[in-house]
Protein backbone atom coordinates (compact mmCIF):
# COMPACT_ATOMS: atom_id res chain seq x y z
CA UNK A 1 0.00 0.00 0.00
CA UNK A 2 1.37 3.44 -0.94
CA UNK A 3 2.37 5.78 1.88
CA UNK A 4 -0.04 8.64 2.61
CA UNK A 5 0.79 12.04 1.14
CA UNK A 6 -0.04 15.25 3.01
CA UNK A 7 -0.41 18.77 1.62
CA UNK A 8 -1.51 21.93 3.43
CA UNK A 9 -3.56 24.51 1.55
CA UNK A 10 -2.81 28.22 2.00
CA UNK A 11 -5.85 28.57 4.27
CA UNK A 12 -4.46 25.99 6.71
CA UNK A 13 -6.63 23.02 5.67
CA UNK A 14 -4.53 19.85 5.72
CA UNK A 15 -5.24 17.25 3.03
CA UNK A 16 -4.02 13.65 3.38
CA UNK A 17 -4.34 11.08 0.59
CA UNK A 18 -3.63 7.36 0.69
CA UNK A 19 -3.89 5.89 -2.83
CA UNK A 20 -5.37 2.41 -3.11
CA UNK A 21 -5.02 1.60 -6.85
CA UNK A 22 -6.73 -1.77 -6.38
CA UNK A 23 -9.81 -0.18 -4.81
CA UNK A 24 -12.72 0.67 -7.17
CA UNK A 25 -14.22 2.95 -4.50
CA UNK A 26 -13.20 6.03 -2.54
CA UNK A 27 -13.88 7.44 0.91
CA UNK A 28 -13.16 10.77 2.49
CA UNK A 29 -13.45 12.20 5.98
CA UNK A 30 -13.49 15.87 6.86
CA UNK A 31 -12.48 16.41 10.49
CA UNK A 32 -13.35 19.78 12.01
CA UNK A 33 -11.94 20.41 15.52
CA UNK A 34 -15.35 21.25 16.97
CA UNK A 35 -16.41 19.00 19.84
CA UNK A 36 -17.59 18.98 23.41
CA UNK A 37 -14.23 20.34 24.60
CA UNK A 38 -14.88 23.63 22.81
CA UNK A 39 -18.53 23.95 23.91
CA UNK A 40 -18.88 26.95 26.26
CA UNK A 41 -20.24 25.90 29.66
CA UNK A 42 -23.50 27.73 29.03
CA UNK A 43 -23.86 26.04 25.61
CA UNK A 44 -23.08 22.39 26.32
CA UNK A 45 -24.28 20.28 23.40
CA UNK A 46 -23.70 23.04 20.81
CA UNK A 47 -21.23 21.00 18.73
CA UNK A 48 -23.66 18.10 18.50
CA UNK A 49 -26.61 20.35 17.58
CA UNK A 50 -24.54 22.16 14.94
CA UNK A 51 -23.61 18.89 13.26
CA UNK A 52 -27.30 18.06 12.85
CA UNK A 53 -28.34 21.59 11.82
CA UNK A 54 -25.69 21.83 9.07
CA UNK A 55 -27.53 19.16 7.07
CA UNK A 56 -30.69 21.31 6.83
CA UNK A 57 -29.69 22.95 3.57
CA UNK A 58 -26.51 24.49 2.13
CA UNK A 59 -25.43 26.52 -0.90
CA UNK A 60 -28.19 26.69 -3.53
CA UNK A 61 -30.07 23.67 -2.11
CA UNK A 62 -32.58 23.16 0.65
CA UNK A 63 -32.35 20.10 2.93
CA UNK A 64 -34.30 17.80 0.61
CA UNK A 65 -32.47 18.88 -2.55
CA UNK A 66 -29.13 18.54 -0.76
CA UNK A 67 -29.92 14.97 0.29
CA UNK A 68 -31.17 14.17 -3.22
CA UNK A 69 -27.92 15.46 -4.74
CA UNK A 70 -25.86 13.19 -2.49
CA UNK A 71 -28.10 10.22 -3.26
CA UNK A 72 -27.74 10.88 -6.99
CA UNK A 73 -23.98 10.47 -6.58
CA UNK A 74 -24.41 7.25 -4.61
CA UNK A 75 -22.82 8.80 -1.53
CA UNK A 76 -22.95 6.73 1.66
CA UNK A 77 -22.58 9.39 4.32
CA UNK A 78 -21.92 9.45 8.02
CA UNK A 79 -21.30 12.28 10.47
CA UNK A 80 -21.14 12.91 14.17
CA UNK A 81 -19.77 15.15 16.90
CA UNK A 82 -17.46 13.79 19.59
CA UNK A 83 -15.31 14.94 22.48
CA UNK A 84 -12.73 16.85 20.44
CA UNK A 85 -13.98 17.02 16.88
CA UNK A 86 -16.83 16.55 14.41
CA UNK A 87 -16.41 14.36 11.34
CA UNK A 88 -18.25 14.28 8.02
CA UNK A 89 -17.54 11.13 5.99
CA UNK A 90 -18.56 9.83 2.58
CA UNK A 91 -17.98 6.70 0.51
CA UNK A 92 -18.68 6.68 -3.22
CA UNK A 93 -17.32 5.91 -6.65
CA UNK A 94 -14.18 7.92 -7.56
CA UNK A 95 -15.79 9.72 -10.50
CA UNK A 96 -18.30 11.33 -8.13
CA UNK A 97 -15.63 12.78 -5.82
CA UNK A 98 -15.42 16.32 -7.31
CA UNK A 99 -19.21 16.84 -7.15
CA UNK A 100 -19.46 15.29 -3.69
CA UNK A 101 -16.69 17.48 -2.29
CA UNK A 102 -18.39 20.55 -3.76
CA UNK A 103 -21.55 19.59 -1.82
CA UNK A 104 -19.59 19.10 1.41
CA UNK A 105 -17.89 22.46 0.82
CA UNK A 106 -21.37 24.04 0.70
CA UNK A 107 -22.25 22.21 3.92
CA UNK A 108 -19.21 23.57 5.76
CA UNK A 109 -18.88 27.03 4.20
CA UNK A 110 -22.41 28.01 3.15
CA UNK A 111 -24.91 26.28 5.47
CA UNK A 112 -28.42 27.77 5.68
CA UNK A 113 -28.89 27.06 9.42
CA UNK A 114 -32.61 27.83 8.97
CA UNK A 115 -34.82 29.01 11.84
CA UNK A 116 -37.65 26.66 10.85
CA UNK A 117 -35.45 23.59 11.39
CA UNK A 118 -34.02 24.66 14.74
CA UNK A 119 -36.78 23.26 16.96
CA UNK A 120 -36.55 19.82 15.36
CA UNK A 121 -32.75 19.85 15.79
CA UNK A 122 -33.16 20.69 19.47
CA UNK A 123 -35.86 18.03 19.88
CA UNK A 124 -33.47 15.40 18.49
CA UNK A 125 -30.75 16.56 20.89
CA UNK A 126 -33.15 16.28 23.84
CA UNK A 127 -34.22 12.80 22.71
CA UNK A 128 -30.58 11.73 22.49
CA UNK A 129 -30.03 13.00 26.01
CA UNK A 130 -33.13 11.22 27.30
CA UNK A 131 -32.04 7.97 25.64
CA UNK A 132 -29.07 7.85 28.03
CA UNK A 133 -31.48 6.83 30.81
CA UNK A 134 -32.15 3.62 28.88
CA UNK A 135 -28.43 2.96 28.35
CA UNK A 136 -26.88 2.62 31.83
CA UNK A 137 -23.38 1.56 30.60
CA UNK A 138 -23.12 4.57 28.32
CA UNK A 139 -24.44 6.88 31.03
CA UNK A 140 -21.93 5.59 33.58
CA UNK A 141 -18.90 5.77 31.26
CA UNK A 142 -19.83 9.33 30.29
CA UNK A 143 -20.02 10.32 33.95
CA UNK A 144 -16.73 8.52 34.60
CA UNK A 145 -14.99 10.64 31.96
CA UNK A 146 -16.55 13.75 33.39
CA UNK A 147 -15.39 12.77 36.86
CA UNK A 148 -11.79 12.14 35.78
CA UNK A 149 -11.19 15.29 33.74
CA UNK A 150 -11.07 18.70 35.38
CA UNK A 151 -10.61 20.24 31.92
CA UNK A 152 -13.41 20.49 29.28
CA UNK A 153 -12.49 16.99 28.04
CA UNK A 154 -15.07 15.73 30.52
CA UNK A 155 -17.93 17.80 29.10
CA UNK A 156 -20.84 15.71 27.80
CA UNK A 157 -21.04 15.41 24.02
CA UNK A 158 -24.83 15.20 24.21
CA UNK A 159 -24.99 18.39 26.32
CA UNK A 160 -27.20 19.16 29.30
CA UNK A 161 -30.95 19.64 29.31
CA UNK A 162 -30.88 23.20 30.67
CA UNK A 163 -28.28 24.31 28.10
CA UNK A 164 -30.15 22.69 25.22
CA UNK A 165 -33.44 24.28 26.29
CA UNK A 166 -31.78 27.72 26.54
CA UNK A 167 -30.08 27.44 23.14
CA UNK A 168 -31.29 29.90 20.49
CA UNK A 169 -30.71 29.94 16.72
CA UNK A 170 -28.58 33.09 17.02
CA UNK A 171 -26.43 31.54 19.76
CA UNK A 172 -25.82 28.44 17.66
CA UNK A 173 -25.00 30.51 14.56
CA UNK A 174 -22.47 32.39 16.69
CA UNK A 175 -20.88 29.07 17.63
CA UNK A 176 -20.69 28.12 13.95
CA UNK A 177 -18.92 31.38 13.06
CA UNK A 178 -16.55 31.11 16.02
CA UNK A 179 -15.53 27.49 15.59
CA UNK A 180 -15.88 26.32 11.98
CA UNK A 181 -12.96 27.13 9.68
CA UNK A 182 -10.20 25.68 7.52
CA UNK A 183 -7.44 26.24 10.08
CA UNK A 184 -7.08 23.04 12.13
CA UNK A 185 -9.47 21.10 9.88
CA UNK A 186 -8.43 18.02 7.92
CA UNK A 187 -9.57 16.35 4.69
CA UNK A 188 -8.43 12.71 4.45
CA UNK A 189 -9.03 10.66 1.28
CA UNK A 190 -8.41 6.96 0.67
CA UNK A 191 -9.16 4.88 -2.42
CA UNK A 192 -8.54 4.75 -6.14
CA UNK A 193 -7.38 8.36 -6.56
CA UNK A 194 -4.32 10.34 -7.58
CA UNK A 195 -3.04 12.60 -4.75
CA UNK A 196 -2.28 15.56 -7.04
CA UNK A 197 -5.82 15.42 -8.44
CA UNK A 198 -7.26 15.36 -4.92
CA UNK A 199 -5.17 18.39 -3.93
CA UNK A 200 -6.41 20.26 -7.03
CA UNK A 201 -10.06 19.47 -6.31
CA UNK A 202 -9.64 20.36 -2.63
CA UNK A 203 -8.12 23.72 -3.57
CA UNK A 204 -10.97 24.41 -6.01
CA UNK A 205 -13.79 23.73 -3.54
CA UNK A 206 -12.27 24.37 -0.11
CA UNK A 207 -9.46 26.82 -0.91
CA UNK A 208 -11.64 29.84 -0.11
CA UNK A 209 -12.71 28.47 3.29
CA UNK A 210 -11.54 30.90 5.97
CA UNK A 211 -11.45 30.94 9.74
CA UNK A 212 -9.79 28.81 12.36
CA UNK A 213 -11.06 26.79 15.29
CA UNK A 214 -10.01 27.83 18.81
CA UNK A 215 -6.93 25.98 20.12
CA UNK A 216 -7.66 22.82 22.13
CA UNK A 217 -7.60 23.15 25.92
CA UNK A 218 -4.85 21.57 28.02
CA UNK A 219 -5.71 18.32 29.78
CA UNK A 220 -6.26 18.57 33.52
CA UNK A 221 -7.34 15.74 35.79
CA UNK A 222 -9.14 15.54 39.10
CA UNK A 223 -7.78 13.52 42.02
CA UNK A 224 -8.79 9.85 41.65
CA UNK A 225 -12.00 9.26 43.57
CA UNK A 226 -15.16 7.14 43.68
CA UNK A 227 -18.75 8.09 42.92
CA UNK A 228 -22.10 6.36 42.69
CA UNK A 229 -25.24 7.08 40.69
CA UNK A 230 -28.31 5.73 42.47
CA UNK A 231 -30.73 4.37 39.87
CA UNK A 232 -33.32 1.60 39.84
CA UNK A 233 -31.77 -0.98 37.52
CA UNK A 234 -31.61 -4.78 37.51
CA UNK A 235 -27.82 -4.80 37.23
CA UNK A 236 -25.07 -2.70 38.75
CA UNK A 237 -22.74 -1.00 36.25
CA UNK A 238 -19.09 -0.57 37.24
CA UNK A 239 -16.50 1.62 35.50
CA UNK A 240 -12.80 2.22 36.14
CA UNK A 241 -10.56 4.90 34.60
CA UNK A 242 -6.73 4.68 34.66
CA UNK A 243 -4.09 7.08 33.36
CA UNK A 244 -2.11 5.65 30.44
CA UNK A 245 0.41 6.70 27.80
CA UNK A 246 -0.90 8.73 24.82
CA UNK A 247 -0.68 7.89 21.10
CA UNK A 248 2.79 8.77 19.83
CA UNK A 249 4.47 7.71 23.09
CA UNK A 250 7.29 5.17 22.73
CA UNK A 251 5.33 2.66 24.82
CA UNK A 252 1.90 3.29 23.28
CA UNK A 253 1.75 -0.09 21.54
CA UNK A 254 3.06 -1.89 24.62
CA UNK A 255 0.05 -0.36 26.35
CA UNK A 256 -2.31 -1.37 23.52
CA UNK A 257 -1.07 -4.95 23.63
CA UNK A 258 -1.46 -5.06 27.42
CA UNK A 259 -5.09 -4.02 27.00
CA UNK A 260 -5.50 -6.83 24.45
CA UNK A 261 -4.15 -9.29 27.04
CA UNK A 262 -6.79 -7.99 29.42
CA UNK A 263 -9.71 -7.84 27.03
CA UNK A 264 -8.81 -9.14 23.59
CA UNK A 265 -11.20 -12.06 23.30
CA UNK A 266 -12.58 -15.08 25.12
CA UNK A 267 -9.10 -16.12 26.30
CA UNK A 268 -8.31 -12.69 27.75
CA UNK A 269 -7.70 -12.26 31.46
CA UNK A 270 -10.83 -10.29 32.35
CA UNK A 271 -13.15 -12.59 30.43
CA UNK A 272 -11.49 -15.71 31.85
CA UNK A 273 -11.13 -14.63 35.49
CA UNK A 274 -14.20 -12.45 35.99
CA UNK A 275 -16.75 -14.23 33.84
CA UNK A 276 -15.70 -17.79 33.07
CA UNK A 277 -13.99 -18.89 36.30
CA UNK A 278 -16.05 -16.94 38.84
CA UNK A 279 -19.29 -16.31 36.98
CA UNK A 280 -19.50 -12.76 38.31
CA UNK A 281 -20.67 -10.84 35.27
CA UNK A 282 -22.56 -10.99 32.01
CA UNK A 283 -20.33 -8.34 30.43
CA UNK A 284 -16.76 -7.22 31.18
CA UNK A 285 -14.27 -5.36 29.02
CA UNK A 286 -11.36 -2.93 28.93
CA UNK A 287 -10.45 -0.50 26.17
CA UNK A 288 -7.88 2.20 25.42
CA UNK A 289 -8.93 5.80 24.95
CA UNK A 290 -7.22 9.08 24.25
CA UNK A 291 -7.60 12.78 23.74
CA UNK A 292 -4.93 14.97 22.20
CA UNK A 293 -1.80 14.52 24.34
CA UNK A 294 -3.29 12.15 26.91
CA UNK A 295 -4.10 8.44 27.02
CA UNK A 296 -6.29 6.44 29.36
CA UNK A 297 -7.64 2.96 29.97
CA UNK A 298 -11.26 2.30 30.90
CA UNK A 299 -12.73 -0.95 32.18
CA UNK A 300 -16.40 -1.81 32.45
CA UNK A 301 -18.54 -4.55 33.95
CA UNK A 302 -22.27 -5.12 34.42
CA UNK A 303 -23.38 -7.54 37.11
CA UNK A 304 -26.03 -8.42 39.68
CA UNK A 305 -26.12 -6.28 42.86
CA UNK A 306 -25.02 -9.14 45.13
CA UNK A 307 -21.93 -9.74 42.98
CA UNK A 308 -20.95 -6.13 42.40
CA UNK A 309 -18.36 -5.75 45.17
CA UNK A 310 -16.61 -9.01 44.28
CA UNK A 311 -16.63 -8.03 40.61
CA UNK A 312 -14.92 -4.72 41.35
CA UNK A 313 -12.29 -6.41 43.50
CA UNK A 314 -11.43 -9.05 40.89
CA UNK A 315 -11.28 -6.44 38.11
CA UNK A 316 -8.86 -4.30 40.10
CA UNK A 317 -6.76 -7.37 40.95
CA UNK A 318 -6.52 -8.48 37.33
CA UNK A 319 -5.63 -5.02 36.05
CA UNK A 320 -2.99 -4.51 38.77
CA UNK A 321 -1.62 -8.00 38.09
CA UNK A 322 -0.41 -6.74 34.71
CA UNK A 323 2.52 -5.20 36.62
CA UNK A 324 3.81 -8.77 37.15
CA UNK A 325 4.12 -9.14 33.39
CA UNK A 326 2.49 -11.07 30.58
CA UNK A 327 3.54 -14.42 29.11
CA UNK A 328 4.96 -14.90 25.64
CA UNK A 329 1.82 -16.80 24.66
CA UNK A 330 -0.37 -13.89 25.78
CA UNK A 331 1.79 -11.37 23.91
CA UNK A 332 1.79 -13.41 20.70
CA UNK A 333 -1.98 -13.80 20.88
CA UNK A 334 -2.43 -10.07 21.48
CA UNK A 335 -0.22 -9.21 18.50
CA UNK A 336 -2.24 -11.48 16.23
CA UNK A 337 -5.45 -9.79 17.35
CA UNK A 338 -4.12 -6.26 16.87
CA UNK A 339 -2.60 -7.13 13.48
CA UNK A 340 -5.87 -8.73 12.37
CA UNK A 341 -7.71 -5.51 13.25
CA UNK A 342 -5.15 -3.53 11.23
CA UNK A 343 -5.36 -5.77 8.18
CA UNK A 344 -9.15 -5.79 8.19
CA UNK A 345 -9.28 -2.00 8.56
CA UNK A 346 -6.87 -1.72 5.64
CA UNK A 347 -9.47 -3.34 3.40
CA UNK A 348 -11.88 -0.48 4.08
CA UNK A 349 -11.26 2.90 2.46
CA UNK A 350 -13.67 4.47 4.98
CA UNK A 351 -11.69 3.12 7.93
CA UNK A 352 -8.41 4.30 6.41
CA UNK A 353 -9.73 7.80 5.68
CA UNK A 354 -10.90 8.06 9.29
CA UNK A 355 -7.57 6.77 10.61
CA UNK A 356 -5.59 9.25 8.51
CA UNK A 357 -7.71 12.14 9.79
CA UNK A 358 -7.27 11.02 13.43
CA UNK A 359 -3.52 10.58 12.94
CA UNK A 360 -3.12 14.10 11.61
CA UNK A 361 -5.24 15.51 14.44
CA UNK A 362 -3.61 13.56 17.29
CA UNK A 363 -0.04 13.00 16.04
CA UNK A 364 0.31 15.83 13.49
CA UNK A 365 1.34 13.26 10.85
CA UNK A 366 -0.32 10.47 8.83
CA UNK A 367 0.98 6.90 9.14
CA UNK A 368 0.74 3.98 6.75
CA UNK A 369 -0.63 0.64 7.93
CA UNK A 370 2.83 -0.83 7.48
CA UNK A 371 4.32 1.72 9.88
CA UNK A 372 1.69 0.95 12.51
CA UNK A 373 2.15 -2.80 12.08
CA UNK A 374 5.93 -2.42 12.46
CA UNK A 375 5.42 -0.52 15.73
CA UNK A 376 3.25 -3.36 17.02
CA UNK A 377 5.75 -6.04 16.03
CA UNK A 378 8.62 -4.10 17.65
CA UNK A 379 7.13 -4.70 21.10
CA UNK A 380 9.13 -7.55 22.65
CA UNK A 381 8.26 -9.52 25.76
CA UNK A 382 11.04 -7.77 27.66
CA UNK A 383 9.85 -4.35 26.55
CA UNK A 384 6.18 -4.80 27.44
CA UNK A 385 6.99 -6.31 30.83
CA UNK A 386 9.44 -3.50 31.63
CA UNK A 387 6.71 -1.00 30.71
CA UNK A 388 4.11 -2.73 32.88
CA UNK A 389 6.47 -3.04 35.84
CA UNK A 390 7.52 0.59 35.60
CA UNK A 391 4.05 2.01 35.07
CA UNK A 392 1.51 -0.16 36.92
CA UNK A 393 -2.19 0.48 36.51
CA UNK A 394 -3.23 1.59 40.01
CA UNK A 395 -5.40 4.14 41.82
CA UNK A 396 -8.25 4.37 39.31
CA UNK A 397 -11.26 6.61 39.30
CA UNK A 398 -14.18 4.29 40.10
CA UNK A 399 -17.83 4.83 39.28
CA UNK A 400 -20.91 2.69 39.79
CA UNK A 401 -24.55 2.96 38.78
CA UNK A 402 -27.47 0.98 40.17
CA UNK A 403 -29.12 0.12 43.45
CA UNK A 404 -25.89 -0.87 45.24
CA UNK A 405 -22.83 1.31 45.75
CA UNK A 406 -19.54 -0.57 45.42
CA UNK A 407 -16.16 0.21 46.92
CA UNK A 408 -17.63 2.60 49.49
Amino acid sequence: MAAPVVHTLDNGLRVAVEPQPWNPGLSFTILVPVGATSDPEERLGAASMLETWLWKGAGPRGARAFADALDALGVRRQSGAGVEYTTFSASLLPEGFPAALELYADLLMRPHLPDDAFDSVRALALQELAALEDQPPRKLLGRLRRGAFASPHGQPVEGEREALERMTPDALREEYRRRYGAGGSILAVSGGVDPDEVFRIAEKHLGAWSGEAPPPPAVRLTVPHRFHIQQETEQVQIGLFYKDVPPGHYDYYASRLAVAVLSGGMSSRLFTEVREKRGLVYAVSASPGSVKGFGYLTAYAGTMPERAQATLEVMEEEIERLAQGVSREELDRAKVGVRADLVLSGESSRARAGALARDLFILERARSLEEVEAEVMDVTLERINAFLAGRPYRDPWIGSLGTVEVGA
